[in-house]
């Protein structure tokens, strides 16, 4: 027995004593009872006749013991207990009494335990309960809900009578039917004449969201369900279990409070799983309809609950489809399942970022039940790409630190989202170098894997200036930072050229060192152009390789020109041999000495190693 129905034990306890002295004051005391009836470890002394006019329950029984010596009654399971009894009792007796929205339930179920109908006595109590049900609370909504809320200790009667179903249904149209009418009452005429809807006007349809807060859990889905096809928009149904999850999740325990403590008894664990996998159920499908930072809330939630899989795996599907609006505090979901397991849960992000993911990989699939409704049936923008990829890299900074991250799981996060997905690796060299300085034992093997990760094509000159002396690096991956800090440096110096012949290297150059056009564009586009312009930077590491041996070549015989001849000699042999140099430049095999075919062949070979490593 939960402590609700302790409670209301206990008032149906005092209820009794409260009756019995009531009793006494509205029964003919000029005539001795001669039935007792029994009411929840009550007993009323009353008269047959008044009963037996009335109730058919009543009179069966009487009828049954006619002969014997029937003097008491008991009456098990009486919906409403001795209070509602009492108010039949009166009526039997014609004493007069109102009929409210607190105890209409009561008495439309206590009319049909007791047979109290047409077919016994014209205008009955089940007559006039039902035409004040109708009549009166189904017109008004909060009256609806005060009955519900009566009926919770009453089903399943209350159920076979149809007052919950009427209750729900009129809820549900009275919600609906105020915000057209409230839609209406916003439409205005601009200056050019055309009827518009004025969003800034102030908007009151959604006041019955505070009312459905007090309502069970079990009432409260039906009676956004009912909601949901009578038509009413999403985003109030949105605001509504926003608010039914912070008045009902905060009133047992600190579980919804993030500055609260984790733990949480057992008794109201049960209930708050229960509440955070019926809102689950409840979530509407089109995006934006509640905020983010819910989802996770409720993510967060599950988790610690352990609700059911089938639910987290439906809230993150839902968060996956909508993450470039997340931030980086809204991915920080706590562990709760091991002492030795990581400070965060990096399993769940993980599976939030492929569902992301697939958006992009598959567009066939948008009618599948999974996927959420949206203003456009298209994979992700490149924008939403960028800002997620942000999110990734500062949430792998902010999990790099923890000793019992392994590196799998970093790996795996790292390279869940497509590669033309980062513009810049800035963010993500940050978090690998992190990595790197808290798990300062980590193999060699596991360093180039991590280094794989990182183009270094795609880092700024600040952090390809602090990649080029960070000795936490692999050795190669510094020698591929120093090629494309050579390789940013040779376009800086071409842009200082004015001539036709250094504009295609340059144009190159810069698609080559910013990385910016070969990441916006996409997959199958950018592929053929990195092909090509790969060619391109293997003629151009020829051209260098054997410019410089050029001018290895022309410092030697510089050197010895110096020794031999006199200043003004050397200075014109100098300036001869400084015209034929052109070490940015395209220089023609006749105007510039050639290396010998023995070091050609060797600088060719050693062009081929290097670009099939690149390869």
């Amino acid at each position: 027995m939960d402590k609700q129905q302790q409670n209301h034990y206990r008032h149906q306890l005092s209820l009794v004593k409260n009756s019995r002295q009531r009793c006494n004051e509205w029964i003919f005391r000029d005539v001795k009872s001669d039935i007792t009836i029994e009411v929840n470890g009550g007993s009323f002394s009353l008269h047959k006749f008044p009963l037996v006019s009335r109730s058919g329950r009543i009179r069966k029984l009487v009828a049954e013991h006619k002969e014997s010596d029937f003097s008491r009654v008991e009456l098990l399971n009486l919906p409403g207990g001795a209070e509602t009894f009492e108010l039949a009792a009166k009526f039997c007796y014609g004493i007069n009494f109102a009929i409210t929205s607190s105890n209409v339930a009561q008495l439309c179920c206590v009319s049909e335990y007791l047979e109290m109908t047409e077919e016994f006595s014209n205008d009955n109590l089940s007559s006039r309960a039902e035409e004040y049900l109708e009549s009166i609370v189904c017109k008004n909504l909060e009256m609806c809900v005060e009955v519900l809320q009566q009926c919770e200790l009453l089903l399943p009667l209350a159920d076979e009578l149809r007052i919950v179903s009427r209750c729900i249904d009129a809820i549900a149209s009275k919600a609906c039917a105020e915000q057209i009418a409230s839609s209406f009452s916003r439409l205005e005429y601009s200056s050019s004449g055309r009827l518009h809807m004025n969003r800034k006007a102030k908007c009151e349809e959604d006041w019955w969201i505070e009312d459905l807060s007090v309502i069970r859990i079990d009432l409260y889905q039906r009676v956004m369900t009912a909601m949901k096809c009578h038509g009413v928009r999403p985003e109030s149904i949105g605001a509504s279990l926003i608010n039914y999850a912070q008045k009902e999740l905060t009133k047992k325990s600190s579980l919804w409070n993030p500055s609260g403590q984790t733990k949480v008894d057992f008794l109201s664990t049960e209930h708050e799983c229960l509440v955070v996998e019926t809102i689950i159920s409840l979530l509407p499908v089109e995006k934006l309809a509640v905020p983010i930072s819910f989802l996770f809330r409720l993510l967060r939630s599950a988790v610690m609950l352990d609700c059911s899989i089938a639910c987290r795996l439906d809230l993150e599907r839902r968060i996956g489809s909508q993450l470039d609006i997340a931030t980086l505090d809204d991915l920080l979901i706590p562990s709760f399942r091991h002492a030795n397991d990581t400070l965060f849960d990096v399993d769940t992000v993980q599976r939030i970022l492929v569902n992301f993911s697939q958006q992009d990989d598959s567009e066939d699939d948008m009618d599948d039940a999974s996927v959420f409704k949206s203003d456009s049936h298209h994979s992700p923008s490149q924008s939403a790409l960028f800002k997620v990829s942000k999110l990734v890299d500062n949430y792998l900074a902010e999990i790099a630190p923890d000793a019992n991250l392994k590196l799998a799981k970093l790996m795996a996060i790292a390279g869940t989202l497509p590669t033309h997905a980062r513009t810049i690796h800035d963010g993500l060299y940050r978090a690998i170098d992190i990595y790197l300085k808290a798990h300062q034992g980590l193999p060699d093997a596991d360093k180039k894997k991590l280094s794989k990760l990182i183009d270094f094509q795609k880092l700024s000159q600040e952090a390809g200036a602090h990649a080029a002396q960070n000795e936490r690096l692999p050795l190669q991956s510094i020698v591929q930072v120093l090629y494309f800090e050579q390789l940013r440096l040779r376009n800086a110096l071409s842009c200082s050229y004015a001539d036709d012949d250094h504009k295609p290297v340059h144009h190159q150059s810069w698609r080559i060192s910013s990385g910016a056009l070969g990441a916006a564009m996409s997959p199958k586009d950018n592929y053929a152009s990195l092909r090509r312009e790969n060619r391109e930077l293997k003629l151009e590491l020829a051209r260098m390789r054997m410019r410089l041996n050029d001018l290895d070549k022309e410092h030697v015989c510089m050197k010895r020109d110096m020794s031999k001849s006199s200043s003004r000699k050397f200075m014109s042999s100098f300036s001869k041999k400084i015209g034929k140099l052109s070490f940015f430049g395209h220089s023609s095999s006749r105007g510039s000495s050639s290396p010998s075919r023995q070091s050609y062949r060797t600088d060719s070979k050693v062009i081929e190693r290097t670009c099939a490593s690149t390869d």
